[in-house]
């Protein structure tokens, strides 16, 4: 059984944050090469989403935490 589903550095925190920045990206392109980098930004998510699915935890909960623990900005613009 699950004991702990808290959000650690590790496995697929290098993709998510290449997403988040190829999606922050995409929205400043116009036309179809807006879709084409919104797509490979979702197609990096594959690989945590994997994990958490191997791991046996719930891949959608576990792949929104790590979206909004990306979207926070700490000192220096890193992710906090």
């Amino acid at each position: 059984s699950l004991q702990n589903d808290s959000v650690v550095a590790g496995g697929g925190a290098i993709e998510m944050e290449l997403s988040k920045y190829l999606r922050d990206y995409s929205r400043t392109i116009p036309g179809k090469q807006q879709l084409l980098i919104g797509a490979y930004a979702k197609a990096l998510e594959i690989i945590p989403r994997q994990l958490c699915d191997n791991a046996g935890f719930d891949a959608t909960n576990i792949l929104n935490k790590l979206r909004a623990k990306h979207a926070q900005v700490g000192p220096r613009g890193m992710p906090v």
